[in-house]
């Protein structure tokens, strides 16, 4: 695989955009971890998308660019758009994307789609969103957008990575949705951040499918279990947990729902995180 030395990635002067493809200006740069970053972007003026949804982004490097689908993790109001990465030291495009600055270019096609919208659901008490590393990302749109309050008393926002630094994007991002101007009044008191980790000490370590099942999620946050009359559930992350937490929600008795029809729970299946 051939890796870009990092003053030629995001580099546009002799790349041809391609018709259906916006070339939008890197903001902002974050890195987390040796193996986590966020970065924000400028937003085309016609880009429209729901909280929640994931686009295809990529570099200008070749002729033919290679694009990967990746949730935004900003909100449907903001001005830019945010997106939360792993980094793969031999992956095709994301050896090439931790290695942008701002001024650099990133290609962002026209179109965003996904099933972890609040469309999604039918109406409830409480709003569960669990995820397992980067897939954090869709949430950090939803719940900075009112319109997740209008629908939902409760928000419980889960995360579980392995290490207890791969945890501090969603500590920042719940930090910033409860002290925003705009927002902070709407996730006062309603907006609960549980994170675990599960290979370090921590205050709550292990698994999210071992804490659903052995009722410790329940407990520690002072709710009954899934109830499908009052929880909604969405999910994100790894194949396996996606596959354990789906099979769980499940059997509490939730339906799987979709833009078409609205249900008790959706799964994210275009990430893998």
């Amino acid at each position: 695989m051939n890796v870009l030395p990092s003053s030629q990635v995001g580099r546009r002067d002799t790349f041809q955009i391609p018709a259906n493809v916006h070339a939008e200006t890197v903001v902002s740069v974050r890195h987390y971890t040796d193996r986590l970053f966020s970065f924000r972007i400028t937003r085309p003026q016609s880009f429209r998308f729901r909280s929640g949804e994931f686009v295809m982004i990529g570099l200008p490097l070749a002729e033919k660019p290679l694009f990967r689908a990746y949730s935004i993790a900003s909100p449907s109001w903001d001005e830019e758009l945010e997106f939360f990465s792993i980094k793969v030291p031999d992956g095709p495009l994301t050896s090439n994307l931790q290695k942008i600055a701002p001024g650099d270019t990133v290609l962002l096609r026209q179109k965003a789609t996904g099933t972890l919208v609040l469309d999604a659901l039918t109406p409830a008490r409480r709003l569960y969103m669990i995820s397992t590393g980067t897939g954090i990302a869709p949430f950090a749109s939803l719940i900075r957008d009112p319109e997740t309050y209008d629908k939902f008393d409760q928000v419980i926002l889960t995360q579980t990575c392995r290490e207890t630094a791969d945890l501090a994007y969603g500590e920042d991002l719940y930090r910033q949705a409860t002290e925003d101007p705009l927002i902070g009044e709407l996730t006062a008191g309603r907006l609960t951040f549980y994170s675990t980790a599960t290979r370090e000490d921590f205050m709550r370590r292990g698994r999210i499918t071992k804490l659903i099942e052995d009722g410790s999620l329940f407990a520690d946050l002072g709710v009954s279990p899934f109830d499908p009359e009052a929880d909604r559930v969405m999910i994100c992350g790894s194949i396996e947990m996606l596959k354990d937490v789906k099979s769980l929600v499940e059997g509490a008795g939730l339906i799987e729902g979709s833009n078409s029809g609205p249900a008790s729970f959706v799964v994210e299946r275009a990430f893998v995180g």
